[in-house]
């Protein structure tokens, strides 16, 4: 049986999914976690469940693309029974989507998740009584204990063979009058004509060429058919309703359908049920407390990932380049060109130990971390704070959950941009993602503020708080790219978006530690090391190979030297940027295989003999500061680059990414070195 799992945004969906399927597909305490279509199997009383997991939307009305997905599966794909999952403490929200699958299929199974939860809350509801006004199975779950998950099992068996009826809105007669003109263009696949020719009227055009795709019909082709839409339409106009205001017409159809179900099947035994989550949103959502907050939290976590990270990085670095030695001779030892070996283990590795000594640590800590906010509940209240700043610049509140994904990794938070329902917005939160820095610039960032800006004896405390101030400038510029790409090339106003505001939960720790370190941390390390190890490789062929007895390094750094120090750089130093595109963390290991002119790369691990080494190579505090700001705005890594390619479809926009913060970076470390120089 294949069975199709959808359901509004944080209903529990994924966790029903992963308890079915013993997969770990990645849920989260927030709207648009699922993305991407997941499967898993299940073998029960001998029958063979196939389980897709689709992305949460709160109605079959989809605008993004993700809600596109489940629309379209529900409309066209061949399933046996779809399970729709609902969240127990929010029934009345959760019906608006039922009531639409119900409208196209009987082949429901209605999944009531959360019901630990409503019970703490004294909510009582008659599963019983609900099945009867649907006319399909409902069954109560709790799938964090995989509590009812046979029963769940028993009834997907039976509703593929049983002959349920099925729930019929009643839309307005004026709304229906004239549609059934275009009866004869709707094949007879679904229950309910009328939700499918109201939807063509609404002109959802991704829509029709699904349907067209589907069945070949050719609807939008068919000129006879485009002839009585606009006949209708013009009908319409004429009695004040606009395309655009059929969806409107038909969700408050179904809301008031809600209602009435919800009068009949839930009761509140409490009235302040959720006080004490009113109490805390008073809180973190008040115009006053709600960003200081946050903006303590981000510095906690900064400040936890910035004292714990040095130790267990200490040690991979040791192990890892003792294992270098042995690894050396061993290739000597087999006679392999002299060359080669040192091609292979001064370039190649060495490159991909530093990655991930360098790597490993702050993202084991950080992202378990990141992830405790999430589970917690705390990601779509920063999008709440956010929204009225992200409008102000012709954006949307969700790219500040985009925005906060890009402190991990940069690529991620281009791939969260899936959850916004705009195009244009969804490319300015890509454009933008990349001057939030990433895991991989922060050990650059940190290292430059403990050498330069603060002194010896200051505590981690100082450099968590400087390096929120640099990120809180990253932010700022993201508002203000934001507002000229949106008056520039991507004009437009801010599209309205629905974002819900989940309960708090308990983070399950043990979950949270297992998903953290392996759907993120190995993760995102996987791709750094797969890009890194090339990237190795060229690094060992630019330093080794002469023109005249001077190696490529020199002679391209000699040749950027004098538009560097126009930014208060140098030639080495672009150089390293360059040179550490495919991983930001190798960056300043660059830097001093330049001014030491190493034909490898190495490290310092002594931050008093590196300092003494930048400064006599004419480094400054100036100059610390320009490389931290063209750090924090410069062009993203690979691996971001070609995600953004990939999430466009087009080279234009991973071009323009690149080149947006380099140009941003330039034109700000040249601004800060006039200025300097000026006093």
């Amino acid at each position: 049986m294949r069975v199709g799992l959808i359901g509004n945004p944080n209903v529990g969906k994924s966790t029903i999914f992963n308890g079915l399927t013993g997969m770990r597909q990645h849920t989260g305490n927030w709207p648009g976690k699922t993305v991407a279509r997941a499967t898993g199997y299940k073998v029960y009383n001998g029958v063979s469940y196939q389980f897709e997991d689709l992305p949460g939307t709160y109605s079959l009305l989809a605008h993004s693309k993700e809600e596109k997905v489940t629309r379209d599966f529900v409309y066209f794909d061949d399933y046996d029974a779809l399970l729709v999952v609902c969240d127990a403490t929010a029934l009345e929200r959760n019906l608006n989507l039922v009531l639409e699958v119900l409208e196209i299929t009987n082949k429901v199974v209605v999944c009531v998740n959360l019901l630990d939860e409503a019970k703490k809350k004294k909510i009582d509801i008659d599963l019983k009584k609900l099945s009867n006004l649907l006319k399909v199975p409902v069954i109560g779950v709790v799938a964090r204990d995989k509590k009812g998950f046979k029963e769940l099992l028993d009834e997907l068996k039976n509703v593929a063979y049983k002959k349920n009826g099925f729930i019929k809105i009643s839309y307005d007669k004026f709304l229906v009058k004239d549609i059934y003109k275009l009866k004869k263009f709707v094949p007879n696949n679904f229950l309910n004509d009328v939700n499918v020719l109201l939807r063509f009227l609404a002109s959802d055009y991704s829509f029709i060429n699904a349907f067209d795709f589907r069945y070949k019909t050719n609807l939008m082709r068919n000129l006879e058919a485009k002839k009585i839409k606009e006949e209708i339409l013009n009908e319409y106009r004429l009695k004040g309703v606009q395309k655009e205001d059929i969806e409107v017409l038909m969700m408050e159809t179904v809301n008031e359908r809600c209602y009435e179900i919800c009068q009949k099947v839930v009761k509140y035994n409490k009235k302040n049920y959720d006080f004490k989550e009113r109490v805390i949103d008073k809180y973190l959502t008040n115009k006053l407390t709600g960003i200081p907050i946050m903006l303590g939290l981000l510095f906690l976590i900064l400040w936890i990932t910035i004292t714990a990270a040095n130790v267990p990085s200490d040690f991979l670095y040791e192990k890892f380049f003792e294992f270098e030695d042995v690894l050396y001779n061993f290739l000597n030892s087999i006679n392999l060109p002299l060359w080669f070996t040192d091609m292979m283990v001064h370039g190649v590795y060495r490159v991909l130990a530093w990655v991930v000594a360098v790597m490993l640590p702050p993202m084991a800590i950080f992202f378990p971390l990141f992830t405790l906010l999430e589970d917690f509940g705390l990601l779509p209240r920063i999008a709440f704070n956010l929204d009225k700043v992200f409008e102000r610049c012709s954006s949307c509140g969700k790219q500040a959950l985009t925005m906060v994904m890009g402190f991990g990794c940069n690529a991620v938070g281009v791939t969260g941009a899936r959850i916004i329902d705009s195009p244009r917005e969804r490319l300015i939160a890509i454009i933008t993602n990349s001057f939030v820095p990433c895991n991989g610039r922060f050990p650059l960032l940190i290292s430059l503020i403990t050498m330069f800006l603060i002194t010896e004896n200051s505590s981690g405390l100082m450099r968590a708080f400087i390096l929120l101030i640099f990120i809180l400038i990253g932010v700022l510029f993201t508002f203000i790219i934001s507002k000229v790409l949106s008056l520039t090339i991507l004009k437009g106003i801010p599209t309205s978006f629905t974002l819900e505001l989940p309960p708090y939960r308990r983070p399950q720790i043990g979950k949270v530690l297992v998903r953290s370190l392996f759907d993120r941390t190995l993760f995102v390390l996987k791709r750094a090391i797969c890009i890194s190890a090339p990237a190795g490789l060229v690094i060992w062929l630019f330093s080794n190979l002469t023109v005249d007895g001077t190696s490529l390094l020199k002679i391209f750094s000699d040749f950027l030297d004098p538009f560097g120090n126009l930014i208060g750089l140098d030639g080495v130093i672009i150089m390293a940027f360059f040179l550490g595109f495919p991983a930001n963390e190798i960056v300043m290991p660059i830097i001093i295989m330049g001014y030491m002119s190493l034909g490898m790369i190495t490290d310092m691990n002594d931050l008093n003999l590196l300092k003494e080494l930048l400064v006599n190579n004419g480094w400054s505090y100036v100059t610390a500061i320009c490389v931290m700001l063209f750090s924090l705005f410069h062009f993203p890594c690979l691996t971001t680059v070609m995600t953004i390619k990939k999430e466009t479809g087009k080279w234009k926009w991973a071009l323009i990414s690149f080149i947006v913060p380099l140009l941003l970076g330039t034109i700000l470390c040249f601004i800060m070195n006039q200025l300097f120089l000026i006093l």
